[in-house]
């Protein structure tokens, strides 16, 4: 499994980073997080799924299967990598998700001390609903989502206050969509501006964990 480091340094704490169900491990958003994260301090890892690596030798573009699916290739990017400080698990979009589905048993092991979803899938696009959520209102392993008020996968009216564990910290970014992308004409703002604040959010947020 290949893994791609940034501010690989002993002792840090590492954020290990899956990618979301269309866009590789390398694509631009993923690598500015990356080194926006390491900039703040951070050790940050990213793999790929199965299915995601397989193209990249030709392999088919199929869409991948169901989040469960993939578990047992987080977990397996886990036990791979060396990691001497605290460990953070988390991804983009279905990344997360697939992370969110272990991070429960994980913190309870004392395995990771966190969880980080960027973008988080609630909903298909034109749904509605959190069932995809369901086992965020109960997790106590110290949570964090960071998402655009106007996420086609879960915007902000969508969400309804006390829905989510006390654990869940929201972090919403104005009129960002699931990439975290706002409207410059509607906030003046630009993704990397958004991605930027974001960073620093995580780091703040990163360092509160035991």
């Amino acid at each position: 499994m290949d893994v791609l480091l940034n501010g690989d340094e002993a002792g840090r704490t590492t954020v290990l980073l899956a990618h979301g169900a269309g866009a590789a491990m390398d694509t631009p958003w993923m690598q500015s997080v990356a080194e926006g994260l390491a900039a703040h301090g951070l050790r940050v890892a990213r793999f790929e799924f199965s299915y995601m690596a397989a193209r990249r030798s030709g392999g088919s573009k199929r869409p991948p299967g169901k989040a469960e699916t993939y578990v047992p290739e987080y977990l397996a990017a886990i036990d791979a990598l060396a990691c001497e400080g605290p460990l953070i698990i988390g991804g983009k979009s279905m990344g997360g998700r697939v992370a969110s589905l272990l991070a429960q048993e994980l913190f309870d092991a004392g395995r990771i001390s966190g969880l980080l979803c960027l973008g988080f899938p609630f909903h298909a696009p034109g749904k509605t609903g959190m069932e995809r959520a369901a086992h965020l209102r109960a997790i106590t392993c110290p949570t964090l989502i960071c998402q655009g008020t106007r996420d086609a996968f879960g915007a902000q009216e969508e969400i309804p206050a006390g829905a989510l564990s006390p654990a869940v910290r929201l972090n919403w970014l104005e009129d960002g969509d699931h990439d975290l992308k706002p409207r410059k004409r509607v906030t003046g703002k630009s993704l990397e501006d958004h991605l930027s604040s974001m960073v620093a959010e995580v780091a703040l947020w990163a360092g509160t964990l035991g």
